[in-house]
């Protein structure tokens, strides 16, 4: 799997590096203003809160991590060279960080003009950086599962960020916007068609690479993506046309899909070749379990609509799925992703650090412990919000300060041997 694999062609350290330091704070931020706020965050999904610290996870942390991947994984992994991949990481890291910000403040303050700065930082960061990526991907050959679903994750994210731009602009403006139709849709695109396909392009190589499990099949992997893009553009058009009926029928497709490749990632796992299980693993475990349940909410809730007509119902299923599963999948890929690229970049020089040394194991499974109580302190505050609401935001803003903590653990090893060999050739 590695020689299959162009880390000669992997772009400086630093481009990717900023985006996975940066995410965990927007976790950590997420959690403040749950401790602020307290049970008013779930009681609908509707709450300026809420809707912030969605946003402060979703784009915060999650879209945060995912382009800082790809800036690493398109050169190595597609041979898709972003022209001056530093550049293009400072400008798209500063207008996803300032747009969350502006994004979350808007929401929380109520200001109609934050909508509009959001919107111009937030699309603007997207637009340089999938114009980036798509002219550095689009002439490759299709020759792997990954290369495919690479390109089709980049029309899902373009999908989620027209969509997301229309429904910050209506807010701003005072549009008549069809919101909930919207809203769901909106979440569709980035969950689906743009989290599951890239999160499904990328597991195709690193689940086999790192967690020595066989490989994907062949069918399921070309076809995942497709459909999930698919179902993705008939829920828009069942939006437009306005059939409730199908909006649910694309929600349940959508569902079985996300269903099908947990399972099926899941057993791969348990055919792994290394008896050992290690908290990357275990978060990937975890991970994909919680959106098991989430992705079997959403099933019976296309079935049976009622069910989730309870207030709690659409903050237990963000929980589970963004940061039970996305979250928590994540945070189990940058535990492997930074120190092996610590280590990467330090081989031309000399002696290295082994990955283990770079970030420690013991260093992981305390704040991968505390993330899943995190997990479960969310999920029982959905049913005793006034009690259980502040001791989550702790618990949330700790579990994010204490992942940033150990990925600058990492950061500081690297840098650390840079100097000694500065030093010692001084």
């Amino acid at each position: 799997m590695f020689g299959l694999l162009a880390f000669d062609k992997t772009p400086p350290f630093a481009a990717p590096l900023r985006f996975f330091l940066t995410a965990p704070l927007f976790l950590a931020l997420a959690g403040l203003l749950l401790l602020v706020e307290g049970g008013d965050l779930f009681a609908s999904r509707w709450m300026p809160g809420t809707l912030a610290a969605t946003h402060l996870i979703t784009v915060g942390f999650m879209l945060m991590t995912m382009f800082g991947a790809l800036i690493q994984i398109l050169p190595v992994v597609a041979g898709a060279n972003v022209a001056r991949p530093g550049l293009v990481a400072a400008v798209v890291h500063a207008g996803l960080g300032a747009g969350t910000l502006a994004l979350s403040a808007a929401f929380v303050f109520g200001m109609p003009p934050l909508f509009i700065v959001a919107t111009v930082l937030l699309a603007g960061a997207a637009v340089v950086f999938l114009a980036a990526a798509g002219w550095a991907l689009w002439p490759v050959p299709s020759t792997s599962p990954t290369i495919g679903g690479l390109k089709l994750s980049l029309f899902g994210a373009l999908g989620v960020v027209f969509l997301g731009g229309w429904l910050a602009l209506g807010l701003a403006r005072g549009w008549s916007l069809p919101l909930i139709d919207m809203v769901n849709l909106h979440a569709a695109w980035g969950f689906a068609a743009w989290g599951g396909a890239l999160l499904a392009a990328v597991s195709y190589v690193v689940v086999p690479m790192f967690q020595l499990t066989p490989p994907y099949r062949t069918r399921l992997s070309w076809w995942l993506p497709r459909l999930l893009l698919a179902i993705c553009l008939l829920w828009a058009l069942a939006v437009v046309g306005e059939t409730g009926w199908g909006a649910r029928l694309a929600e349940a497709a959508l569902a079985l899909l996300g269903g099908a490749f947990a399972w099926v990632t899941l057993h791969l796992q348990r055919q792994r070749r290394r008896a050992r299980v290690d908290a990357p693993t275990l978060y990937w475990r975890w991970g994909l379990v919680f959106a098991l349940l989430a992705l079997a909410m959403s099933l019976a809730a296309s079935a049976v609509p009622a069910w989730a007509e309870w207030s709690g119902w659409a903050p237990l299923f963000g929980i589970l799925l963004a940061f039970g599963g996305f979250v928590s999948l994540i945070a189990g890929m940058l535990y492997r992703i930074v120190p092996f690229l610590a280590w990467m970049h330090l081989q031309p020089g000399g002696v290295t650090p082994s990955i283990g040394k770079i970030l420690p194991e013991p260093s992981m499974r305390p704040q991968m412990w505390l993330h899943f109580c995190t997990v479960g302190l969310l999920a029982a505050a959905c049913w005793l919000p006034d009690w259980l609401a502040r001791p989550a935001g702790l618990a949330l803003l700790l579990d994010g300060l204490w992942l940033f903590a150990n990925l600058l653990t990492a950061t500081r090893a690297y840098y650390a041997c840079l100097r000694e060999r500065r030093e010692a050739a001084a």
